[in-house]
C-alpha cells in the first residue's frame, strides 16, 4: 500500500499536502499541477453566477452547441467531435471502442495511458525515449515498431518531458500507417502552438484535448476529443448522457471564443517561461530539459536527492512532482510547473536555500506595502492613506504615501518647483515627509469632459483626450512603476491608494492605479466602503464579483468607513459578507463630520462637505462660487475651522443670498468656467455685488475671471481665442504654453503681515496697478480695485497663513460694523488633527492583521 505521502509526492495531490500540514490547499504553492500561469478568465466568476440557474434544469445531454463550436475551430465534421467529463474519461473508454493488441507508447509520459491499456489487458511496448535526445520521440525508429492492429500513444507536447511533436512528420507517419491507430494527446497545447493540431488529419488519428489546464479550471472537469467517425460513434453509445454539467458547457462555450485571453495567456506565458528557465540555469546541480509546454522536466546531478528536495520545499508549503515512478525516468528527476512571476520568484528563493547556485540568485523583493482601494470614489481612502501613514510613523516605521495616477484639479507645487495632487501632500505631511512626485508620478487635471492636462514626474507634457491617454497609458504605466520602485528603496514600508474602484469594468484593461499597481507592488489589498452613502455590503460582494481571479487573491479584507453607530450591530452583515467572499471586515471607522484633513478631492467640495453651520455669535459670511472644473478648492478649508466664519457653497444665482465676501476659486478651465457662470446669470450677481461693496476675492483662476479679457492664442483651454471678463479689475490675462511652478513666500503689503504658497497657473497677466504682495525674490503679484473691495492674485494657500486670515477676516469684521474677534486664535495646524485621526483609525481597524499583511 503506498503511503499518503508518496501518493501525493507522486501524484501532485495538493489536497492530501495540505492535510498533512493541516493548512488550506490556497497556501499551498502548487509546482506540480500545470495550470495556466495567467489564471483563469476574467468573466469566469460571473458565468458561473449567471449558470447557477441553469442547475434548476437537466443539461444539454450531449453538449450540443459546445460540439458545434468545438468542430467549427478545427474544422471537423460535428459527428467526429465529443465533448467529455475531461479529456481522462475518454481516455479511460478507448480500449471498449478501438481494436488492438498492442499499444506503442513512448516513455517517459503520462502514466495513466499505460494504466488504461493495462487495465483492458492491452499488451503495452515502452519505446524508450533518449536523454541525450531530451526526451524527443524519433518518429522514424518508431515507424519500424509498428504493427498493423497497433496503437500508437504519444504526447503532444510530452507530458513530463514538454518535448513538442514535429506535426508534419507525425501526419506522414500516420498516413503510412493506415492500419494503426494514433492517439495524440494535446491537453497542453493550447500552451504552443494550437494550430498545428493534428485534429482530423487523418483517418486513424484520435487527439484529446483538455480544457481546464489553458483555461486555469481543474476543478470544473472539461475536455473532448476528435475521432474517425466509426469510433466516434461507438464512443456515444457507450457513454452516457448529461456527462457534461450545465457550468461546464456554458464556460467551456466562452474559453473557445474567449480569443483575446488565450493570446493574452500565451504571451504571459512565454515572458514567465523565459525569465523561469535562465534563473534555473544558476544552479550546476540542476539538468533543465528543453521544454515547450508549461511545465519543465528537471534532473538532479548533485548529492540532494528529489526526495530530499521535495521534503525540503514541502516544508515551505511548495509541491513539487517526483518523478521517480515515471518509466524510463529515475529517482534524480522532477517536474514543476511554471507559475506566475511572483510564484516563480518564491520557488527559487526557497530553492537557492536547498541547493547552491552558481553565482547568487539576485534577490527580488519587494518593499513591504498595503494599498487602500474603495468600492467608489470618496469612500474615504485618501484620509485612511494618511492615517495610516501616522499611525505607522508613531509606532517607528519609515512610511510613505504613493498613488500612481490621481485625477484631482487640487494639486500642489513642491519645494522643486514639480506638480503634485494636493492629497499625497497632505499624507506625506502625515509621515512627517517633504512632498516628493515620487508619492504621485501620474497627474491628470481635466480640463473638459473628455480631456485632461497629462502631469509626468512633476511636469505637463500636454493635453490629451481620453483614447489619446489610453495609448499613453502603458508609458505611464512604466512612470509609475520606475518611482515606485525608487521611492519604496527609501522606505520600510509604502501605503498605496487606488483611484475611484477596481470594479469599474469599462477601465480595468488599461487600469495603471489600483489592481495592477498593487500586483506590481506586491501589495495586499483593504477594499474601503462608505457606509454612510448606503449599500456598502453589497458594494463590497459587487466589487469581489467582478474581480478576476488573480485581482480577488489580492483583497486582504474589507473596511467599513463612516459609520453612526454601535460597530456590533454591525456583525452578522460581516458574517454574510465572509460567507459570500470568503475575505473578512477588517475594521469599522466612525463617521468623523470635522476631522480637520484636507479633502482629496472636488467630491467633498461639491458634496458640501466644506460648508459650515452658522454660528451663533457675531460673524462674517463667505461664498465660494462652485465652479464645474474648479481647483484648489482646499485654499478656502482654512476658514472652516473659524468660529466667526459661515462658509456657503454657491452654484446658483438664487443661493447667493447676502455674502460680506465672495471668493471665486481656482479653475482648471477658466474660460469654460467662465462662460458657464455667465450662463446661469453669476457673473451678473458677482458684478451686482461687487457695486454694493461686496468683498470680491479672485484666487489663481478667478482672479484671471476679474480682469477685463482673457486671451488664449495657444487653445490652451479652447478653441475661442479670447474671453471677455467680468471687468471688474484693470487687467488682462494670456494663457501662456509653458505653465508658472513656483513656491511663494512674503508679506501682504498693507496689513504687513506673511503669506506664503504656490502658484501653478499658464495665465501671464498685465497691470498698471499696484502690487497687493510682495515676495522674498523681490517678485510682487496681485491687484486690488481703486475702492479696494475687488482683489487678487495667483497665491494658492494664502489664507493658510494663520495670521494673515485672521487680519482678512478682522477687515470685514469691520467694515461689517464688528469689533476684531477677541478670542482665542485658530491655529491651521494638521499635526493635532493626525494624531486624532490616527487614534480613530487604530482603534477601529485591525493593527495586528495590518501588520501580518505588512510583514513587519
Amino acid at each position: 500500500m503506498v503511503s499518503k505521502q508518496t501518493s501525493y509526492e507522486h501524484g501532485g495531490n495538493i489536497y492530501n499536502a495540505a492535510k498533512t500540514k493541516d493548512i488550506p490547499v490556497q497556501e499551498i504553492l502548487d509546482f506540480s499541477a500545470n495550470i495556466n500561469p495567467f489564471g483563469p478568465p476574467e468573466w469566469l466568476r460571473s458565468c458561473v453566477s449567471i449558470g447557477v440557474d441553469r442547475l434548476l434544469h437537466y443539461p444539454d445531454p450531449y453538449a450540443d452547441e459546445l460540439t458545434k463550436v468545438i468542430a467549427e475551430r478545427h474544422g471537423v465534421d460535428v459527428e467526429t467531435v465529443i465533448v467529455a467529463n475531461g479529456s481522462t474519461e475518454l481516455l479511460y473508454q478507448l480500449p471498449r471502442v478501438v481494436d488492438c493488441k498492442r499499444a506503442v507508447i513512448p516513455v517517459p509520459c503520462y502514466i495513466d495511458y499505460s494504466k488504461v491499456m493495462e487495465l483492458a489487458s492491452i499488451s503495452v511496448i515502452p519505446v524508450l525515449l533518449s536523454e541525450k535526445d531530451n526526451f524527443a520521440p524519433d518518429l522514424a525508429e518508431i515507424a519500424t515498431m509498428l504493427q498493423p492492429g497497433d496503437l500508437l500513444v504519444l504526447g503532444n507536447p510530452n507530458n513530463p518531458t514538454g518535448a513538442l511533436l514535429d506535426a508534419e512528420k507525425c501526419k506522414a507517419l500516420a498516413k503510412n500507417n493506415p492500419e494503426v491507430t494514433f492517439l495524440i494527446d494535446e491537453a497542453f497545447l493550447e500552451f504552443v502552438a494550437p494550430k498545428s493540431s493534428l485534429a482530423g488529419s487523418t483517418d486513424n488519428c484520435i487527439t484529446l484535448h483538455s480544457l481546464t489546464k489553458f483555461y486555469a479550471i481543474p476543478g470544473l472537469r472539461l475536455g473532448y476529443g476528435i475521432f474517425p467517425v466509426e469510433i466516434a460513434q461507438k464512443l456515444k453509445k457507450i457513454l452516457p448522457p448529461w456527462t457534461v454539467n450545465s457550468l461546464a458547457q456554458d464556460v467551456g462555450l466562452k474559453c473557445i471564443q474567449d480569443l483575446e485571453y488565450q493570446k493574452d495567456s500565451r504571451t504571459y506565458f512565454k515572458i514567465c517561461r523565459k525569465s523561469f528557465v535562465e534563473r534555473l540555469a544558476s544552479f550546476s546541480e540542476l539538468t533543465v530539459f528543453p521544454s515547450a509546454a508549461n511545465y519543465l522536466l528537471i534532473k538532479l546531478t548533485g548529492k540532494t536527492t528529489v526526495a530530499t528536495l521535495f521534503k525540503e520545499l514541502h516544508k515551505k508549503n511548495i509541491l513539487i512532482r517526483n518523478c521517480s515512478n515515471y518509466q524510463n525516468l529515475g529517482d534524480r528527476y522532477f517536474r514543476i510547473a511554471i507559475r506566475n512571476e511572483q510564484d516563480n520568484e518564491t520557488f527559487l528563493a526557497e530553492l537557492a536555500n536547498i541547493l547552491t547556485p552558481i553565482k547568487k540568485i539576485p534577490k527580488i523583493s519587494k518593499t513591504p506595502a498595503i494599498m487602500f482601494q474603495g468600492t467608489s470614489s470618496n469612500a474615504g481612502k485618501s484620509v485612511l492613506t494618511a492615517a495610516l501613514c501616522r499611525i505607522l510613523l508613531q509606532d517607528g516605521v519609515r512610511v510613505a504615501p504613493f498613488k500612481a495616477q490621481n485625477m484631482s484639479l487640487n494639486s500642489y507645487v513642491t519645494h522643486d518647483g514639480l506638480e503634485m495632487g494636493r492629497a499625497q501632500v497632505v499624507q506625506a505631511q502625515a509621515a512627517r515627509l517633504d512632498p516628493d512626485v515620487r508619492m504621485n508620478p501620474i497627474l491628470l487635471k481635466p480640463n473638459s469632459d473628455t480631456g485632461s492636462q497629462i502631469i509626468v514626474r512633476g511636469k505637463p507634457v500636454g493635453n490629451m483626450g481620453v483614447f489619446e491617454y489610453v495609448k499613453y497609458k502603458a508609458t505611464a504605466m512604466d512612470v509609475a512603476c520606475e518611482c515606485y520602485d525608487d521611492l519604496a528603496s527609501d522606505f520600510d514600508t509604502i501605503i498605496l491608494e487606488g483611484a475611484g474602484s477596481p470594479g469599474e469594468v469599462n477601465l480595468k484593461k488599461h487600469d495603471i492605479v489600483n489592481m495592477r499597481m498593487a500586483r506590481y507592488a506586491e501589495s495586499p489589498v483593504i477594499l474601503v466602503g462608505d457606509i454612510d452613502r448606503g449599500g456598502v455590503y453589497a458594494s463590497f460582494v459587487g466589487t469581489m464579483e467582478v474581480l478576476n481571479h488573480w485581482e480577488r487573491a489580492l483583497v486582504a479584507g474589507f473596511l467599513v468607513n463612516r459609520f453612526r453607530g454601535d460597530a456590533k450591530l454591525l456583525e452578522d452583515a460581516h458574517d454574510y459578507v465572509k460567507m459570500h467572499t470568503g475575505k473578512e471586515v477588517l475594521g469599522v471607522i466612525p463617521y468623523l463630520a470635522n476631522h480637520g484633513i484636507p479633502e482629496e478631492d472636488s467630491v467633498s467640495f461639491k458634496e458640501g462637505l466644506f460648508e459650515g453651520e452658522k454660528p451663533d455669535q457675531d460673524h462674517i459670511e463667505i461664498v465660494v462660487i462652485s465652479l464645474p472644473h474648479i481647483s484648489n478648492f482646499t485654499d478656502i478649508e482654512p476658514f472652516i475651522a473659524e468660529p466667526d466664519v459661515y462658509l456657503r457653497i454657491v452654484e446658483e444665482p438664487a443661493d447667493l443670498g447676502n455674502p460680506d465676501v465672495i471668493i471665486i476659486p481656482g479653475s482648471k478651465n477658466v474660460i469654460g468656467d467662465l462662460q458657464a457662470i455667465n450662463g446661469v446669470g453669476l457673473s451678473a450677481q458677482i458684478q451686482q455685488k461687487a457695486d454694493d461693496g461686496v468683498e470680491i476675492v479672485g484666487i489663481c483662476g478667478g482672479y484671471q475671471m476679474l480682469g477685463k479679457n482673457i486671451h488664449d492664442p495657444q487653445n490652451i483651454e479652447s478653441n475661442l481665442g479670447q474671453i471677455k471678463g467680468l471687468s471688474l479689475l484693470a487687467m488682462d490675462t494670456e494663457l501662456a504654453k509653458d505653465k508658472t511652478l513656483i513656491r511663494r513666500k512674503g508679506v501682504h503689503k498693507q496689513s504687513g503681515k506673511d503669506v506664503y504658497g504656490y502658484e501653478i497657473h499658464h495665465g501671464q497677466t498685465k497691470s498698471n496697478e499696484s502690487p497687493l504682495f510682495a515676495y522674498d525674490d523681490e517678485s510682487a503679484c496681485g491687484i486690488s480695485s481703486l475702492s479696494g473691495n475687488i482683489w487678487g492674485c495667483y497665491l494658492h494657500g494664502l489664507f493658510d497663513a494663520d495670521g494673515y486670515r485672521r487680519a482678512f477676516i478682522d477687515s470685514i469684521r469691520l467694515r461689517k460694523g464688528l469689533a476684531a474677534y477677541q478670542g482665542t486664535a485658530t491655529l491651521y495646524d494638521l499635526e493635532p488633527a493626525f494624531d486624532r485621526l490616527a487614534d480613530t483609525v487604530r482603534a477601529g481597524l485591525d493593527m495586528d492583521r495590518v501588520y501580518k499583511l505588512l510583514n513587519l
